[in-house]
Formats: C-alpha cells, structure tokens, sequence
C-alpha cells in the first residue's frame, strides 16, 4: 500500500514538476527529461530512467510513484481481436479490446470502472460505476494496445475508439486530458483525427465538446429514432431526448464542420421495421452523418435478438435511397466476450 501513499508523478504537469526539482535544488531542465520518461518513452518506473542519476531516481521514488496499468489477463480471439483484463493501481479491473482488420489497428478503451448507465442491452450496464478512470490510465491502455499490436501484428497502432467500458462524456476532464496526452507530440503524437469519442447522447456535455472546439471524431449510439423506443432500450432518452440530441449536433457540426457516425442496433420485434427506418433517415438529415450498423452481440438469453438480415437489408435500402451512408459492422472477439456491448468483467466470476 506504501506505493498509492506516495502521489502519482504522472498527476504533475510539467510545470508543477519543473517546480519540485527547483524545490529540492535540482536544476530545472531534469523535470522534463522526467516527463518525457514518463509520457513520450511510456516508461513504467523510475530506475530505467538512463540519464537521471541514481541519486535523483531515488529522491523521485521517495516522493512519487507511478501507478501503471498491469494487463492482469489476455485473451486473443479467433479471428485475431486481443481483449485485456487491465488492473488499475488499486485493484480494480476494466477491459479494453485490439481490433485487427487488414488495413487498421484500432485499441478500444475503457473510461469509467463499470457504468451508471442502464441501457438494457449491453453487459457492461449491469456493472455498478465504481469511478471515473485517471487520464494515465486510460494513457496506459493505448500504450498496452501498442506494444502488443507490435508484438503480435508487427504493425503500428492506428486507431482509438472510447467505446469500452463506462461513458466517456461523464468523465469528460480526464478523457480529454488523456487524448491531450495521446496526440501530443511530446506524448503518443497521434493525430485525433484517428480517435473517436462515442457517447449515448449526453446533450450538455456534446455542447461543451463543441464549444472545446475538439478535433477528434464523434459517435452517437442512437439505435432509435423514436423517443418511445429509445428511452425503454437507453434510460438516458428520458432526459436527452432524439428533439435535443438533433439540436445540440446542430451545434456540434456548426463549431466543428465534423459529420458524426450513429452506431445502430436493429433488434427483433424492437426497431426492425420500416417505421425506424424511415425514422433514422430522417435523423440523418438533421447534420452530415453516416450509419454504422452494428451485429448485436447477445449477452444473455434475454428478449434481445439479431433482427433478420431481410430487415437489417431493409434499412440499408431506406437508407441508401435517401443518400445515406450506411455499414453494416461485423463484431468481432465475440469468442473472448470482446465484441460490443459484451465488456463485463466476466473473467472475475469465473
């Protein structure tokens, strides 16, 4: 317990560090060979830091630790896809997923412990939120991802997704201070424009993100376009209404000039009919969007079912004929419960 009493280095911003080594008597300049250490080498502890002296290294482990991320277990799937169970400093788990395709790497990442969501059809709804993940270690995640699309790809990462566990709009400071880590130069220098946030539809916070003026990309997992059925397949309608989602992308686009991705589920006997096609294409009209189909991926023997493909190509035809850019997005780790809406922990009640 010795290590979490001692304050996370990677909390400090340069500047704060900069001011610890003027502090002790050291010369300023060794604060951000530090910090290079730690965010742009993604170095996990102090004694490998090679042009630190030894003395210097065992005053910043006097005072600092470096809470990292262990990926506690792996599990590759069948058609490729790795999901990690991730340990955070304090023992609790997230999970977070590579995604190979032939012209792609993409790490899909965790921001909360659990969710205080309750969309009916997704695993990682029925997980109590336990808290909002720390910037570096939604940082940790990416570079977990890295290292191991190298390690078994011999490719380069090229994409992040914030589709895992939790609801990144409700932890908005630290995810946006990890994506600042993330595409900085002096951190993982991606560009942002291969990362893409996606949220249920948190109508203040898509403001906020508008008026940050972000450069990443935006997904809204809308699944309907029909107040009545999206609020009894995702709570969160009640208070953030398809009438409002509309308006705030309204905004969105106009600050941005982004067009966003709506990542659809067409259920049975749910949202499969020509009524929730037509819906959608009109939702689609309110900005410049695209459609993501997404394969459900079934967590329980519920009343949740994969519509049939006649239905799923009924909406593609709708769709199409309005000018719509629509895919239909096959799962994959579905195997390794890695696909979407699986992400559950479920390693921990084995």
């Amino acid at each position: 317990m010795e290590q979490v009493k001692r304050r996370d280095v990677r909390k400090l911003s340069l500047e704060e560090l900069e001011l610890f080594f003027l502090e002790k008597g050291e010369k300023k300049f060794r604060a951000r060979q530090v910090y290079d250490w730690l965010w742009n080498k993604t170095l996990k502890n102090f004694d490998d830091m090679s042009n630190i002296s030894l003395a210097t290294r065992e005053m910043l482990k006097a005072h600092f630790s470096i809470n990292h991320i262990q990926v506690d277990q792996m599990h590759r799937s069948q058609d490729g896809t790795i999901k990690n169970a991730v340990k955070l400093y304090d023992g609790k788990i997230v999970e977070s997923v590579l995604i190979p395709t032939p012209k792609r790497i993409t790490a899909c990442v965790s921001s909360q412990v659990g969710c205080s969501l309750d969309c009916n059809f997704c695993a990682t709804a029925r997980l109590k939120r336990m808290r909002n993940l720390h910037p570096d270690e939604i940082f940790d995640q990416v570079v977990a991802i890295r290292d191991e699309a190298m390690e078994y790809f011999d490719r380069p990462l090229t994409n992040i997704v914030f589709m895992g566990m939790g609801e990144p709009l409700l932890n908005y400071a630290n995810v946006i201070q990890a994506i600042d880590k993330i595409t900085s130069p002096e951190g993982l220098g991606l560009s942002p424009k291969r990362i893409t946030l996606s949220t249920v539809g948190v109508c203040k916070m898509i403001r906020k993100l508008a008026e940050d003026e972000v450069k990443f990309n935006l997904a809204v997992s809308l699944h309907s376009a029909i107040n009545e059925t999206r609020s009894r397949l995702m709570p969160i309608n009640d208070t953030n209404p398809v009438e409002d989602l509309a308006e705030v992308l309204k905004f969105w686009y106009q600050k941005t000039q982004k067009k966003v991705t709506y990542e659809y589920v067409i259920w049975k006997g749910i949202n499969d009919d020509i009524r929730h096609a037509k819906a959608l294409s009109k939702f689609c009209k309110v900005i410049p969007s695209k459609v993501n189909i997404i394969q459900y991926n079934p967590i329980d023997e519920g009343e949740y079912q994969q519509a049939d493909p006649e239905n799923v190509q009924m909406y593609i035809n709708v769709l199409e004929q309005e000018g719509v850019v629509a895919k239909v997005r096959k799962s994959r780790g579905q195997d390794i419960d890695a696909a979407c809406g699986q992400l559950a922990n479920k390693h921990l009640q084995e």
